[in-house]
């Protein structure tokens, strides 16, 4: 179980606690999307980047930052942030720290779409809508196997979950297996996470922003619901409610997030691990702060992706995982030390 020792200060908790961190991690936030903008094979001194964005730059920077570098930074942020998001929520429903945005195989689903797609020759646009018509229906598989003809427990889910993903593994190992070799690099980069796929950043921006509105006023009924799903109902929460409209919020963040940058591995997963470590287990402050630190992450891990290699592009995944696996394991280890 997940710890809640924050429900138990609900009284004492106050605004300016939660203000510091998050308005670090919003300043965090804008530096690295202005870093994002500035750096990569033409790089922009701050004064260019300023004319730029004040209109008075030249064509060719005027297209870099406008057309390029500022949709793709924009979109990492925002999916970053969903991500962080639904692993912080997922964390929570299944009262796991383990959980992640991708636990209940939606990524799986999205992936068998995309690629089929990709072999069928169809568009970037048609590859999107294709990932996300797949998450979707991974969502209403899952969620009917799991209900079966009774009642559905996390555990039920969580297994349900696990089963699909790895059936919807042997279909993509399959497709794999039987594309044409020119096919094979461009869907391998999908199914690590590339956010060359990203093309309008408004989708993610507006479902976070949405997500942040609905869901961190409710942090303080999930610190309730962090204690247990009976505790909670004694404390007259309408449980069963909140989970099913917490699930698919999760799953329609993730759905979202996966259709913008195909399958970024790791940061649902370590981004609300590593603020509970530091912040404590509040979800009044970690969710804020989960979309605050997920979009920050991606955002600067993406211009590491475009930029460590130039003019290669690594997949963004990839430096998700160089990044974030050393940092866990520090602040884990610290974390044990203290304890």
């Amino acid at each position: 179980m997940l710890p809640v020792n924050a429900a138990d200060s609900s009284a004492t908790f106050r605004p300016t606690r939660r203000g510091r961190p998050l308005g670090l991690l919003a300043l965090l936030g804008v530096v690295s999307v202005v870093l994002a903008v500035s750096v990569g094979s033409v790089a922009l001194s701050p004064m260019e980047l300023w004319l730029t964005l004040t209109g008075q730059g030249s064509s060719l920077h005027q297209t870099l930052v406008w057309e390029l570098r500022l949709p793709r930074a924009l979109a990492a942020f925002g999916t970053g942030a969903l991500l962080a998001l639904a692993g912080a929520l997922m964390q929570v429903l299944l009262r796991n720290p383990l959980a992640d945005p991708y636990v209940l195989g939606l990524s799986g689903g999205a992936s068998v779409a995309a690629l089929c797609a990709m072999l069928a020759g169809l568009g970037a646009a048609l590859v999107s809508a294709s990932a996300f018509a797949g998450a979707l229906v991974s969502i209403l598989v899952v969620f009917g196997l799991a209900h079966g003809s009774g009642s559905w427990s996390p555990a039920r889910l969580l297994l349900t979950g696990v089963v699909m993903a790895s059936g919807w593994g042997a279909i993509i190992t399959f497709l794999l297996a039987v594309s044409p070799v020119e096919e094979l690099p461009g869907m391998l980069y999908w199914l690590m996470g590339d956010m060359a796929y990203a093309r309008s950043p408004w989708p993610v921006l507006v479902i976070a922003a949405l997500s942040a509105l609905v869901l961190v006023p409710l942090g303080r009924t999930l610190n309730v619901l962090a204690r247990g799903g009976q505790q909670a109902l004694a404390l007259g929460v309408a449980v069963r409610p909140l989970e099913w409209g917490l699930y698919l919020a999760a799953s329609l963040a993730t759905a979202t997030a996966v259709t913008t940058a195909g399958s970024v591995g790791f940061v649902g997963l370590m981004v609300p691990h590593m603020l509970r470590l530091r912040l404590g287990a509040d979800q009044r402050l970690i969710l804020p702060a989960s979309l605050l630190a997920g979009g920050c992450l991606l955002t600067l891990a993406d211009t590491l992706a475009r930029t460590l290699i130039a003019p290669q592009q690594l997949p963004v995944g990839v430096i998700t995982a160089l990044i974030g696996v050393p940092s866990f394991l520090y602040l884990l280890h610290r974390s044990h030390g203290k304890g």
